[in-house]
């Protein structure tokens, strides 16, 4: 099956073209393009995602990247058109579904049209890793995939600006929600605190260059949550906390390393909280898997910490790509693979409050 994918839900212009088979026991899939626009220095002056300058850009990028596939798809006809429906800012998400639904009248009629969840693109996401990535191959030469009945139940960890949630999946296409932020998703925390620190726009990847150069322990800011009963998660606590030690210590502000030490402070508390309770929910839960995802899964503190809890747990441990952890289209692609074998669609609608 090869599939036309459109990606606007927030700041990223994206559209991939992929090939995917296997069905669902076997799900793999072959990117033949995958290309992103990204906004980032728009929207940089103004610390975060402007809805109507984002609007802006993806009507103009769009024809733009679509020009440069068309030879590609003229040549492999494409069996699906997908377009991300939602979640997302609803300015974005129109352009994407309005865009989608002319090509598909205008050049693949033939072409089922689908709607796709945002974060089962990313949830998905980890389908992308070639064969011989997955860490959990018995015999990952002959590129041997891992069973069902190996890999689940598994423990699914949704990390991005506006999502912080810990499902529990049964199998690829059946889970429930155990768990999520109570307010500021952890992405948006690190957004938050990069701001506080005067770093620039986006704030995940400044926070972890900055974190590297730091000390992990030289402040020791708060844990929200993290030995509560539930799942759930709190960020505005730990953001606070930044906020009132940069407030309290302005005068060792201009000291070697005082920025630095604390992103890595935060990061470390942030990474710690969010580790504690998927490795709770893996030994409740009788888990055999975790999965990482979303755009928060680029966080290399974070990823190297859920691979050293996933062995010492004794379960497999899985995660994006780096190309597919921010938003794009392959991962839309997946995902409407996966809802195309359910005999699923959702309406062709902006749907900016849609959930898991």
């Amino acid at each position: 099956m090869k599939i036309l994918s459109i990606e606007t839900s927030c700041d990223e212009t994206a559209l991939a073209l992929v090939e995917a088979s296997g069905g669902m026991k076997n799900p793999s899939f072959t990117v033949l393009k995958n290309i992103v626009s990204s906004q980032i220095a728009l929207h940089a002056p103004f610390g975060g995602v402007v809805p109507n300058i984002a609007k802006r850009e993806h009507l103009k990028n769009l024809p733009l990247i679509f020009n440069a596939l068309y030879p590609k798809l003229h040549s492999l006809s494409p069996d699906v058109v997908a377009v991300t429906v939602g979640p997302g800012l609803e300015p974005a998400l129109w352009t994407g579904v309005n865009f989608a639904k002319e090509i598909h009248k205008n050049y693949f009629p033939k072409a089922k049209l689908v709607g796709v969840n945002h974060m089962e693109g990313h949830l998905y996401s980890f389908l992308l890793m070639q064969k011989a990535q997955f860490p959990s191959f018995a015999k990952a030469s002959e590129g041997k995939q891992i069973t069902n009945s190996k890999m689940y139940p598994a423990i699914g960890l949704v990390v991005s600006g506006g999502h912080t949630i810990l499902l529990l999946l049964k199998s690829l296409t059946t889970w429930k929600k155990l768990g999520e932020t109570r307010d500021d998703a952890v992405g948006e925390a690190f957004d938050k605190v990069a701001r506080m620190l005067g770093l620039p726009y986006p704030g995940g990847p400044e926070i972890q260059k900055a974190a590297a150069l730091g000390n992990p322990t030289s402040v020791n800011f708060p844990r929200p949550m993290m030995k509560d009963k539930n799942y759930d998660f709190s960020f505005s606590g730990l953001k606070t906390s930044v906020l009132y030690y940069i407030r309290d210590h302005r005068g060792q502000s201009r000291n070697k390393n005082f920025i630095e030490d604390i992103a890595a402070s935060f990061q470390a508390a942030a990474v710690e909280t969010l580790v504690y309770k998927t490795a709770r929910a893996v030994k409740e839960c009788k888990a055999k898997s975790i999965i990482l995802a979303g755009g928060v899964a680029a966080n290399q503190a974070l990823r190297e910490a859920l691979t050293a809890e996933s062995k010492k747990l004794g379960v497999n441990f899985f995660a994006p790509p780096m190309a597919y952890n921010t938003d794009n289209a392959a991962m839309i692609a997946a995902a409407a693979y996966i809802q195309t074998l359910k005999k699923k669609n959702r309406r062709i609608t902006a749907q900016a409050n849609l959930s898991l």
